[in-house]
């Protein structure tokens, strides 16, 4: 006698859980708009990305006693400032100089920019659908985020989009290269590279604030904690699980969380139209999720 198993009907599958948890760092970033306005000390950018990345990679490296080895070295200075050296620096600006609205609508520019990328660089195609929905999704965050009082500081807008373009460049390399290592090694290597880098030049363009508030404080650690440490483990989990374009679709839920945060934190409100844009994008990042996995 032969007994067959009724699969569960609810069941999540495994790349709809990699898909979800990877979700939780683009949605950890979207505070950051709300966090820079009400706990950082002001227009301190390359500070900012230094305590993002520094004492966490430190603390990342003395915890998992791991160091590169041969061709990992090079990679790990490459992706460190890709996703950390250059990146943070140019987000903080951005956070500083433009409306988190502003700054989420460039930023949702990135799955095109990764499905591009995945083209000439990993020879791979998106399904059609995925390219549809990275369109929609940046069409319903312009309508979530931009309104008539947004102000749009031209170097702000750049460094948003000069930020965005390199975020892109690194998911893709990550992607061609793979991982050595567990993600929590990764990132520490990466962020220790980051901050090394950004150390010298906040002390001689910035110079250390002459005191630190208590705000100041809760800022950075969360900032370091949630918004990096945590967020970045489960982002390149994801980025080794998932196919490109599908991890970058994800980072909609940036703009989504801020627009959340803004209406919750900072007394913002939402239109009728910015909530059709809220669903617009939702829908875009499941529609696509679902697609992709379909294809995988």
């Amino acid at each position: 006698m032969t007994t067959t198993s009724i699969p569960t009907p609810h069941a999540v599958s495994p790349a709809a859980r990699d898909a979800a948890l990877a979700a939780l760092a683009p949605a950890a970033w979207g505070t950051t708009y709300v966090v820079t306005a009400t706990l950082l000390p002001p227009d301190r950018p390359l500070l900012a990305a230094t305590m993002r990345s520094l004492p966490a990679g430190l603390a990342l490296l003395a915890m998992t006693r791991r160091l590169p080895r041969g061709s990992w070295w090079w990679r790990t200075v490459v992706l460190g400032t890709l996703n950390f050296g250059a990146f943070a620096p140019l987000i903080f600006y951005a956070a500083y100089h433009l409306p988190g609205g502003v700054a989420a609508t460039v930023g949702s520019l990135q799955p095109l920019l990764v499905a591009l990328l995945s083209l000439l660089v990993l020879k791979t195609r998106p399904p059609t659908t995925v390219l549809v929905s990275s369109v929609v999704g940046a069409g319903g965050v312009a309508l979530l985020a931009l309104t008539a009082e947004a102000r749009l500081d031209p170097l702000g807008v750049l460094a948003m989009l000069v930020a965005t373009s390199l975020m892109a460049v690194a998911i893709v390399l990550t992607k061609k290269w793979g991982s050595p290592e567990r993600p929590l090694v990764v990132t520490g290597w990466q962020l220790t590279v980051g901050g090394l880098a950004l150390a010298p030049a906040t002390l001689l363009l910035e110079g250390v604030p002459d005191a630190l508030t208590g705000p100041n404080i809760l800022g950075f650690a969360y900032i370091g904690i949630f918004g990096t440490v945590l967020s970045y483990v489960l982002w390149f989990r994801g980025i080794d699980r998932l196919p490109p374009t599908s991890v970058s679709l994800l980072g909609l839920a940036n703009p989504l969380v801020a627009a959340i945060a803004g209406f919750l934190v900072l007394g913002q409100t939402l239109t009728p139209w910015q909530l059709l844009g809220f669903a617009v994008a939702l829908g875009a990042v499941i529609v696509g999720q679902t697609r992709h996995h379909d294809h995988s």
